[in-house]
């Protein structure tokens, strides 16, 4: 019998590289095949050849033995192919049905009116026939990301696809939703539908997959059954060596307190409290992890403390200062670092190089700037240091942000501030989108802040990331903690409890009571500043200037 999809040959050419080297991939009728590699490694080009985004360079892409030449999304969709994309593609005003048929829906009077009780009837059915609980009348804005996630598949389904192409499908879903993602699955393939999912969790491949595919420099070097391979095997594969796969930490006495927030409340964009009347301290030589599903208020909470966002209540003082009225550059200068959670609009000027990005935030004081004109030499050698540290490819100061991967512009923001010699780090997604064996890196090189006495509040989706790493963990739910526990002795499923607002016995989880130490009169209030506007890069370099143009006008917080 002839494979669902056959990838024979694969190579496709962009100028100057390679992304897939005659790549050969077949995925079984009714299976579950994992799609595994490194930041680069080709694994999106190739579903983006299979679902008609690109064209192969050269070899055939095959659906259950017959060639296929698809020009466009469309070609591919009429064939057979779907693809859910980590970023869903939904109409929040709009209910369940009414997505699912957008752009195909059935009609009446000719085609001049939407028959809208057949569409609801053929969303309902689908829903039934694979065992899907979602209301087809509720708003998206209304479900959770697992229902949405549901919806999307849903759209594939609907316009008929055999094979489902599915892009970090669990990026941002609880642990219940994911058990529920792995029901859908089964249920999925048992009506001989076939699943293809990039991911980079060799845990999750592990667990959802028949087979698993593994990439690396565009090639793929083999495929193998779940069954018969481990996760430091499959993490060789991928990286060409062995990986250090948990963290090594041991315990640490903290310090003094660095960080104290009391009773703070933000608002976000919409005038709509994101954080609701939140305490903690966090002290030098610990890593505070903050866990939750992405849009519970952690996004508003760092800019908060980073002086991006003025609170609309509460105090925050850094090292007993209170940050009433501090800029970014301020908090910069008093030693506080940041990684964002949006590399690109607020880590980085895309159009300006990395010698320019690597002094964004003290490209005003010493080494980088002497009587107000930056010392472009001095730049350029820390440039290369960053460069050369974090294994930023490529390996070029004169290169701009734009056009590195997501992954090498990630490595380079965590580089500069890192080494920006901090006594906090308010560390945001900080390996989101990084390959394992730069993961490996990232995680030590956050130990090794913890055991020289410095204080990390890590905000991060990844579960195993906050387990392995925290000293504490902290578990965020629409604006508040739902929890602080021990994470050497939580579970993965009491989290994702405390993630979906439900709370734990008090045994297990100590709660923000535990730390209404924070809560001591600190006094001053708190005013931080509007906005975040990086400093002026100034003077001219190698004869050129940079006009007047603030990072801040470019979007970049740094």
């Amino acid at each position: 019998m002839n494979p669902a999809v056959h990838l024979d040959g694969i190579t496709k050419r962009f100028p100057g590289v390679v992304a897939n080297d005659d790549v050969d991939l077949a995925v079984e009728r009714g299976s579950v095949h994992a799609l595994l590699g490194e930041n680069g490694a080709g694994k999106t080009t190739l579903m983006n050849v299979l679902y008609g985004l690109y064209r192969p360079t050269d070899g055939t892409v095959r659906l259950d033995g017959e060639p296929q030449s698809f020009d466009s999304p469309r070609d591919a969709i009429d064939a057979g192919v779907g693809m859910i994309h980590q970023h869903f593609m939904l109409v929040d005003p709009m209910t369940v049905w009414e997505n699912v048929v957008l752009g195909n829906e059935p009609t009446t009077w000719g085609g001049l009116r939407v028959d809208r009780e057949a569409a609801r009837e053929a969303v309902v059915e689908l829903s039934e026939r694979y065992g899907f609980d979602v209301d087809p009348d509720a708003t998206i804005a209304d479900i959770s990301v697992g229902e949405q996630q549901r919806v999307e598949i849903l759209k594939a389904l609907y316009r008929g696809a055999d094979v489902l192409i599915m892009d970090e499908p669990t990026a941002v879903l609880t642990p219940q939703e994911v058990e529920e993602l792995y029901g859908v699955f089964e249920e999925l393939t048992d009506q001989g539908k076939t699943i293809i999912f990039i991911s980079h969790k060799l845990g999750e491949a592990l667990s959802a997959a028949d087979e698993i595919s593994v990439l690396r420099d565009g090639v793929n070097v083999g495929t193998v059954a779940t069954s018969d391979v481990t996760r430091e095997e499959l993490a060789k594969m991928m990286v060409g060596r062995e990986v250090l796969m948990d963290p090594a930490t041991t315990p640490q006495e903290a310090g003094d307190r660095v960080l104290e927030v009391t009773d703070l409340s933000v608002d976000d964009d919409r005038g709509v409290e994101a954080v609701s009347d939140l305490s903690f301290e966090l002290r030098a030589g610990e890593i505070m992890g903050v866990a939750g599903v992405d849009g519970n208020g952690q996004l508003q909470l760092v800019e908060a403390i980073t002086g991006l966002r003025r609170p609309s209540s509460g105090d925050v003082r850094y090292r007993g200062e209170p940050m009433a009225g501090k800029t970014r550059r301020d908090r910069i200068d008093r030693g506080m670092a940041f990684i964002p959670e949006d590399r690109q609009e607020r880590g980085l000027v895309m159009s300006y190089d990395l010698t320019e990005n690597a002094i964004l935030g003290s490209q005003h004081d010493p080494p980088f700037a002497e009587r107000g004109r930056i010392d472009w030499r001095a730049s350029r050698d820390h440039a290369e240091s960053v460069i050369e540290q974090y294994d930023v490819r490529p390996p070029d100061a004169d290169a701009e942000a734009e056009s590195l991967s997501g992954g090498n512009q990630q490595k380079f923001i965590v580089g500069r501030e890192f080494e920006r010699d901090p006594d906090l780090v308010v560390a945001t997604h900080p390996t989101r989108g990084v390959d394992i064996g730069s993961t490996e890196f990232l995680h030590d090189r956050l130990l090794d802040l913890r055991s020289q006495g410095k204080a990390v509040l890590l905000v991060s989706s990844k579960l195993d990331e906050v387990q392995g790493l925290s000293d504490r963990l902290a578990v965020m739910h629409e604006g508040e903690f739902t929890g602080v526990v021990d994470p050497a002795t939580v579970t993965e499923e009491e989290i994702g409890l405390l993630m979906a607002g439900e709370s734990l016995d008090d045994d297990s989880v100590e709660g923000a009571a535990l730390h209404e130490a924070a809560s001591e009169e600190v006094g001053g209030e708190e005013t931080a500043s509007e906005g975040a506007a990086t400093e002026e890069v100034e003077g001219e370099k190698a004869g050129e200037g940079i006009d007047d143009t603030t990072a801040g006008d470019e979007g970049v917080d740094a």
